[in-house]
């Protein structure tokens, strides 16, 4: 099963968090599990915090790229279209709440399961758990704005 992020178009596929033409990414994959989004994802060593647990700011990146793909999933849902139809739905972030319930343990597969909790125009509100070992340690809540034509045409001077 293809990722949503493999539907990216190759200008729209450079992001560290979920890009797939980064080779120095964390290659964020997500696919529809029922009407959950799920993300996998195995942190390495070098993603400490302190010995034994995984660094914050990881854990809300994976968040965030997480929801913005399920965004960009959920519209092409809406609007009864296939991933690789044009034009393509790309989301930014507009608002990322993250809260830290427990440490995450580091060495684990950690799981991202998301619900999509409304669409309304071109934005897309995705609440997710970050789960390990069946415990939720991170929940994430996350306005995705679906891109302006101008991020996607060019980059700035």
């Amino acid at each position: 099963m293809r990722a949503f992020q493999d539907y990216y178009p190759e200008h729209l596929a450079h992001c560290y968090g979920c890009g797939r033409l980064n080779e120095h990414g964390y290659h964020v994959a997500t696919v529809w599990d029922g009407e959950e989004s799920l993300t996998r994802f195995t942190p390495r060593e070098y993603h400490t915090a302190v010995p034994g647990y995984v660094y914050g700011g990881l854990l809300a990146s994976l968040i965030d790229c997480h929801s913005t793909g399920t965004a960009a999933a959920a519209m092409y849902r809406a609007d009864v279209r296939e991933m690789d139809t044009l034009p393509a739905f790309r989301f930014v972030t507009a608002s990322l709440l993250v809260s830290f319930a427990k440490p995450t343990p580091l060495g684990p597969e950690i799981q991202i399961r998301g619900r999509v909790g409304e669409i309304a125009g071109r934005k897309v509100r995705v609440v997710s758990d970050l789960i390990v070992d069946g415990v939720v340690t991170v929940t994430g809540d996350v306005l995705c704005v679906q891109m302006p034509e101008a991020f996607a045409v060019q980059a700035p001077d």
